[in-house]
């Protein structure tokens, strides 16, 4: 039987300061975030620093291959002296290498997803305000929601799914490569040009994605280098005897709410369907990473890709089989582990994406976001008489992205919106009510000050006596507010807390 598909994203955001000789994103980033908490939280009593991020289970090195140094891959960095904190909401939000990045809360569904999503970028147009009261006059920090600043570099969109540890790895990796490589005709944010070295407008003036560009392995540990199709990050952030997290580093920001709802929905189904070893055929490419690149340069969908058994078949082919093998699956075992209703829903939009993707991808210009940024640069290029290799093309590329109100050309497109500002804007304080991130935030909110760090799958208080006391939090799915909203609202301390629950010390 599949795992309850516990589901989140994690954005890095491009940024720059404007007005300023020499840019440190680094420092900008740092700057953004500080001024977010600062704006946002009062100090805490007897306490100097916001509440920080827990690195004591990190383990990012972790392959589920096996040995990572056998393998030869290089773990990526833990960087634990950077701005990193928790918010109300249960999301993480800090510094990442260059970038701000914001994780949302762990979600109980894919519509959940897109409202923590659409939360965060209200969370960033809020540090960009608060952050230039703090800036020279004539400096402004900007923040893109895009993977990719047009000079060769690319930054994530990472998407984590709870899992089954008892599934083979290899039915993983066989099973998902083909969903990864062709749902990007949905899930693509567009992209003016290539980045890929050789390779001019003339060949690829625009293709469905930000990030095919920079992938080079099919399986592998890491996300900055040789990013692989499937990467094989095996750190749960649960009881790691039963669960297995499935880190995605494959899928594009997306500006559109169709598209994540989409990205993530249907992905959840194909894991599900893996789990329970619904899908028999095997769709095994000749060339993954190149079909990867080859389905994002394809604007008609129609380019047949090589198989390993000889024969061809196409994005949409792969698409249209999947979406049959999960309405067989959900008629026969029903959809509870993705959301009983959000899963009919992602069935019914999966198809009539496809369907017009099929008829004419234009058709979709106010749903997703390569339609809709290829449609207006279209229209541009038409309007001023404009080639594609024109630096006007690549500027509006960019601004697309821009999280700015009035300079989002994302923004005034009217794209479908499936959440509202209202219920997005309550989630940036509210966590979701249905998994443990809803005792993280409420925690938070309630006692603030004697929570002295937090992480996905622990809290660690100071209840005023030695030792700290570390509350565990291993089950994704407990801690909810049907598991503990009666027992919080009974505590009126979090020594009370810490008795009722029971704790280690730390």
């Amino acid at each position: 039987m599949a795992t309850r598909k516990i589901v989140g994203i994690e954005t890095e955001y491009g940024i720059v300061v404007r007005g300023a000789d020499d840019s440190n994103p680094i420092a900008a980033s740092s700057t953004l975030i500080n001024a977010y908490i600062a704006a946002t939280t009062p100090p805490r009593a007897g306490r100097t620093a916001p509440v920080g991020w827990d690195f004591e289970d990190e383990s990012p090195g972790n392959d589920a291959r096996g040995d990572a140094s056998s393998l030869g891959s290089l773990a990526p960095e833990v960087e634990t002296h950077l701005v990193n904190t928790v918010l109300t909401n249960g999301a993480r939000y800090y510094v990442d290498h260059a970038h701000p990045e914001l994780s949302t809360p762990e979600c109980g569904d894919a519509l959940d997803v897109v409202r923590y999503d659409r939360a965060a970028e209200l969370i960033l147009r809020r540090s960009m305000a608060a952050a230039s009261s703090s800036l020279p006059p004539g400096q402004e920090i900007v923040v893109y929601k895009n993977n990719s600043d047009g000079k060769g570099n690319s930054y994530g969109c990472h998407e984590n799914y709870l899992m089954d540890r008892l599934v083979p790895f290899g039915r993983v990796v066989t099973h998902i490569t083909p969903h990864f490589v062709t749902r990007q005709i949905f899930g693509g944010a567009g992209k003016v040009g290539s980045e890929v070295p050789g390779i001019g407008r003339d060949e690829v003036p625009f293709q469905i994605t930000q990030r095919a560009d920079f992938f080079e392995e099919e399986v592998g540990l890491e996300t900055t280098l040789k990013r692989p199709i499937v990467n094989t990050r095996d750190e749960p952030h649960a009881d790691a005897q039963k669960y297995r997290r499935l880190h995605v580093i494959v899928g594009d920001a997306n500006m559109a709410q169709l598209a994540t709802f989409l990205k993530v929905g249907t992905t959840s189904i194909v894991l599900a369907m893996i789990e329970d070893d619904w899908l028999e055929r095997e769709i095994r490419f000749a060339a993954p990473v190149q079909a990867l690149r080859h389905v994002s340069y394809d604007l008609g969908l129609r380019r047949p890709l090589p198989l390993a058994d000889g024969t061809t078949t196409t994005a949409l082919e792969v698409q249209w089989h999947l979406l049959e093998r999960a309405r067989a699956y959900a008629a026969a075992r029903g959809l509870d582990v993705v959301g009983e209703e959000v899963g009919k829903q992602v069935l019914v939009r999966w198809e009539e994406v496809l369907t017009d993707l099929e008829a004419d991808p234009m058709r979709l210009a106010d749903r997703l976001d390569w339609p809709a940024k290829l449609s207006l640069i279209e229209r541009y290029r038409e309007r001023d008489g404009l080639d594609w290799d024109h630096p006007r093309l690549a500027a509006l590329d960019l601004q697309y992205h821009d999280l700015r109100v009035e300079r989002s050309l994302a923004s005034r497109l009217g794209l479908e919106q499936l959440v509202d500002d209202a219920s997005a804007t309550a989630a940036i304080e509210e966590p979701p009510e249905d998994t443990r991130a809803y005792f993280r935030g409420t925690c938070l909110r309630r006692w603030r000050d004697s929570v002295v760090a937090a992480n996905w799958d622990s809290m660690v208080f100071d209840v005023g006596q030695d030792p700290l006391r570390r509350i565990p939090m291993m089950e994704p799915s407990r801690g909810t507010r049907a598991h503990v909203g009666r027992l919080l609202e009974r505590c009126e301390t979090p020594a009370e807390l810490v008795e009722q629950l029971g704790s280690s010390d730390r």
